[in-house]
């Protein structure tokens, strides 16, 4: 094989200067690659024609490979033959023939030709021609790859004077042209034009005369289409949207697009209805060095039925949505978060599809992260979207503070957390309570000669408690005492683990009684306000928690004996986990649990999970919790995913049988989940889902419903290939709220 490597160029007067000058991606990586051809074939040449002086005009380094060249003095034509390789700086040229002809400076690339710009697009052709001057240059049958994965095939290309390049019956896609053995295909999608036009300047593409192609049939125009070529973002109206819905009748919506820099953009969109007024929104990003921030609103003047009482008049205001949300990364320890939601009515959201979301949360965090620290100073406030809700009642925070830390316990070898927490609750029709800790943790863990794991826990805490308009809270366990109110915590625990390990079929099993002793000296509980410990429910999430309240606001006193297992059987493919385990009180101390709970009498439910996999084909989960006296089901949750990514049938079955009537936080309930998959002809799939509410008047006394009540339904057919995504989807709400009606 014939190298040269590192050939400089002639002359700047001559063709080969000119052929390298320029940096666009057609206009470099299309033309100016058959002019280093030349150059390189210009290398190849005797001595006698390669002389000093030719190679003092720049200093460009191009490296050249061939199988062979040769030189008909005769004819003055220079000829790279087999597998020819044009290297400079980044771009690359690789042609199996390339032809210099001195006399009419005519250069010609020829068979299989394939060209790198800069910027890593390719272009792939059978012939390039270009004159000595670089003023015209043609191309035939080519492919441009983009390096954003956009494609564009021309049945001719033609460079004009500006650098600017025109493409002829062009097609542009985003989908692979050939298969995975390397044989043509039609795309699922292509933009069809008569003429395509390379702004060299612009770096972009503009369509003329385009339309767009969905398996092989044109069904929409596209005037005045503009692809940015380096995956930037363009100024412009984007692809209108058609929805119908029960609520707005015929929805029509189309967006214009601003980009305002490089790291920051706008758009505006609006949308018209049949059944109610146009409404208008906006979206803005800004992205920078430290972080990210999101504004989003949406406004409109509409009629609205009112959520309460009996009126059903509509009434026409003005109405609308806003939402931020920003995270800036000040430094590896501190950053800030925050986002604010804020509607002007409890429908708005669900009447145009924006959300179903029954509350809306604003918050900010302030965090510093060490490597042994931890501080937060945050303030949250919530918006309910529930009809029967008092806003009134529904408390804001601020401020939240919290701050922890970690040290080595340098006699017995543990580990040391002292945690400092403040929170302030207020609400606008209800009771306020502030309240604030100190606690400090000791644990210490390890295995003894037998193979035990132990583990031994010490926590002391101090509270300060202080609420005013108590008498507002309508749970009367809820309210705890007015004005000041203290208290002192201290528990202690050790928790064994014994595993046993053996053989059980083709797998492995390890089988792991676990015994935990707790014990809390009597605190206060009925005198201080529960705002954060309501929804208690035993569970195996809980059942060896230190305390099994969530929250702080109420602490399990006395002394326990906790008992169970974990299982866990594996082979190849299968594996198979479980955990049942129950609590003892050894102590008749007062009972702080709701009755139903699981853990009202001295002797707990009993609690257990059981999960089942088989490969990733098979994922079934079960939690439940059997009554202490008559082993009735009082939880029973079931989950199922069976099947593959394309093929899957999920369930998910819920039902709370505890006879709570007295606590709102911890009414009874029965659900049923459901979704499913089916793909067929490789790239085509039917999916459904809904959810219905099974909840009768035999769980729930003070339930409405007649036991079969769904709330939400879909069905849709889709087909989805490597480029697109396309589905029809049929929805129906089954609960009206106000103006945002059922159907």
């Amino acid at each position: 094989m014939l190298r040269a490597a590192h050939i400089t160029l002639q002359d700047k007067q001559t063709l080969l200067h000119r052929c390298i000058v320029g940096g666009a991606w057609l206009g470099l990586g299309l033309f100016a690659a058959p002019a280093l051809a030349q150059d390189a074939a210009l290398a190849a040449l005797p001595t006698p024609i390669v002389t000093p002086q030719s190679l003092a005009g720049d200093d460009a380094p191009i490296g050249f490979e061939a199988d062979s060249v040769d030189y008909d003095y005769n004819s003055q034509r220079v000829t790279a033959h087999g597998k020819v390789v044009l290297r400079h700086d980044d771009q690359s040229v690789r042609a199996d023939q390339v032809v210099w002809d001195r006399k009419s400076g005519a250069i010609t690339a020829s068979g299989n030709i394939r060209m790198v710009d800069a910027d890593g697009n390719q272009v792939f052709t059978d012939k390039v021609e270009l004159t000595d001057a670089l003023k015209a240059g043609a191309m035939d049958n080519l492919l441009i790859a983009l390096r954003e994965g956009g494609r564009v095939a021309a049945l001719s290309g033609k460079r004009l004077d500006n650098g600017n390049v025109v493409l002829t019956k062009a097609a542009y896609t985003g989908c692979a042209v050939e298969d995975a053995s390397g044989c043509p295909k039609q795309p699922s999608w292509q933009v069809k034009a008569a003429k395509v036009t390379y702004d060299e300047a612009r770096h972009n593409l503009r369509f003329k005369g385009a339309h767009m192609e969905l398996f092989g049939l044109p069904i929409i125009p596209l005037p005045g289409l503009v692809l940015a070529t380096d995956g930037r973002p363009i100024n412009g109206l984007l692809i209108p949207s058609i929805t119908i819905s029960p609520s707005n009748g015929v929805e029509l919506s189309d967006a214009w697009y601003q980009r305002l820099g490089p790291n920051q953009d706008l758009q505006i969109k609006g949308y018209v209805y049949s059944k109610s007024g146009p409404m208008l929104a906006s979206q803005y990003r800004l992205l920078t060095g430290a972080g990210a921030l999101q504004v989003t609103g949406y406004v409109t003047r509409s009629s609205r039925i009112a959520t309460s009482g009996s009126t059903t008049d509509q009434t026409t205001n003005v109405r609308g949505y806003f939402a931020s949300n920003a995270r800036f990364q000040f430094n590896p320890a501190w950053s800030l978060s925050a986002s604010v939601r804020y509607a002007t009515d409890r429908t708005f959201l669900r009447r145009y599809d924006i959300s179903h979301d029954d509350r809306l949360r604003s918050t900010f965090n302030l965090e510093r992260i060490g490597t042994d620290s931890y501080f937060s100073l945050m303030g949250w406030a919530t918006q309910t979207m529930r009809v029967s809700d008092s806003q009134g009642q529904v408390p804001f925070a601020l401020p939240v503070m919290d701050y922890r830390r970690r040290f080595a316990d340098p006699l017995l070898g543990g580990r040391f957390e002292l945690q400092i927490n403040s929170l302030a609750l207020s609400r606008t029709a209800g009771q306020d309570t502030q309240h604030a800790f100190t606690s400090a943790q000791w644990n210490l863990a390890g295995l003894n000669r037998l193979g035990q794991e132990i583990s031994f826990t010490a926590l002391v805490r101090g509270d300060v408690y202080h609420s005013s308009d108590n008498a507002l809270t309508q749970t009367a366990s809820y309210q705890g005492l007015p004005g000041w109110q203290k208290r002192a915590i201290a528990s202690a625990a050790i928790d064994a683990k014994w595993p046993f390990v053996g053989q059980l079929g083709k797998g492995v099993q390890v089988l792991t009684p676990r015994v935990q002793l707790i014990a809390t000296p009597l605190v206060k509980n009925q005198t201080i306000p529960n705002e954060d410990s309501r929804a208690i429910d035993l569970e195996d999430t809980n059942l060896f928690a230190l305390n099994r309240f969530p929250g702080s606001d109420r602490i399990e006193d006395g002394a326990r004996v906790t008992y169970g297992f974990d299982w866990q059987w594996q082979a190849p493919g299968w594996r198979i986990t479980s955990t049942v385990g129950q609590s003892y009180r050894v102590t008749s101390a007062q009972i702080v649990f709701p009755d139903g709970t699981g853990l009202h009498n001295r002797v707990s439910d009993i609690v257990g999970r059981t999960e089942l996999r088989i490969r990733d084909a098979v994922k079934l989960t079960h939690r439940f919790r059997l009554d202490k006296d008559n082993l009735a089901v009082r939880r029973n949750e079931f989950d199922a995913t069976v099947g593959s990514e394309r093929t899957y049938v999920e369930l998910g079955y819920l039902r709370l049988n505890r006879n709570i009537t007295t606590v709102e936080d911890l009414q009874d309930r029965e659900e049923l989940r459901f979704s499913g998959r089916l793909g067929f002809a490789r790239h085509w799939s039917v999916f459904g889902s809904g959810i219905v509410n099974l909840t009768g008047q035999n769980t729930d006394p003070l339930s409405t419903s007649n036991g079969f009540q769904p709330l939400r339904t879909r069905a849709g057919v889709a087909y989805q290939d490597e480029c697109l995504e396309l589905a029809l989807t049929w929805r129906r709400d089954y609960v009206a709220n106000g103006d945002a009606r059922k159907g």
